[in-house]
């Protein structure tokens, strides 16, 4: 299977999760935004595919994966599609559903450190809401992000391996790497703050970015810098 992925070309975003599993599962893909628009890439690539008629399946917003005919959206259900085929999740059905169940709590923590610098709307700029975004910060700082991490530290100690489920490696993985490295760019003094309450995630992504695959990924110009125009943003002012 040759897949395409369509996401917006100038940031990691959501559709870096998705980039992960193809890379770890050596996936033969095309990030199809991330070409010129001249050999039908760049964002209008990905307006045109959301506003295909002739797909019965609207989806609402990228990421979409194309596979074959199928058009998938939502990175926990196109994740949940990639997971057998790349062999990123065991093929036990309830292994399966705890994995999605973890992936949408990763949704969910995304989702709580995103709005903590766009707590009133997306379609505002950060500098219009920055009074709410300070107060939001606090809450997501002292409450969220501990209750967040203190539950994945929760669960690989509770799986008896250094993985999420267990022993063995899977897109969640892959995924709560991307969190932790996101959260560390994002939130620096916070993360170094609870360092010694976290050392399972912290091993954990140290773990993910030394495979070979995922450290061949980092280190190439496909792996987008961190940015204040990404899901989590570094302002100093929420993080203090």
């Amino acid at each position: 299977m040759r897949y395409e992925l369509y996401y917006w070309p100038h940031i990691q975003g959501r559709g870096e999760y998705v980039r992960l599993a193809l890379e770890e599962g050596e996936a033969e893909y095309v990030d199809v935004a991330r070409l010129p628009e001249s050999e039908g890439g760049g964002r209008p690539a990905v307006a045109k595919l959301l506003q295909d008629t002739a797909n019965k399946y609207q989806p609402f917003a990228p990421p979409l994966l194309k596979a074959g005919k199928a058009v998938i959206s939502h990175t926990a259900n196109i994740l949940q599609y990639l997971g057998p085929r790349l062999g990123l999740v065991p093929k036990a059905e309830a292994a399966r559903l705890y994995a999605h169940g973890l992936q949408l709590t990763i949704t969910d923590f995304v989702r709580e450190a995103h709005d903590v610098h766009h707590p009133i709307a997306n379609s505002l700029y950060y500098e219009d809401q920055k009074s709410e975004a300070l107060r939001r910060a606090g809450h997501f700082r002292n409450e969220r992000l501990t209750k967040f991490t203190n539950y994945f530290e929760t669960v690989i100690a509770r799986g008896g391996g250094r993985y999420l489920l267990g022993k063995s490696l899977s897109y969640v993985d892959l995924s709560m790497f991307q969190v932790m490295a996101s959260l560390n760019y994002a939130f620096p003094e916070s993360m170094a703050g609870l360092r010694d309450k976290i050392a399972r995630l912290n091993a954990l992504h140290d773990l993910v970015a030394a495979r070979p695959r995922i450290a061949r990924y980092i280190a190439s110009p496909a792996r987008l810098p961190f940015s204040t125009h990404d899901l989590m943003r570094h302002y100093p002012e929420l993080d203090a």
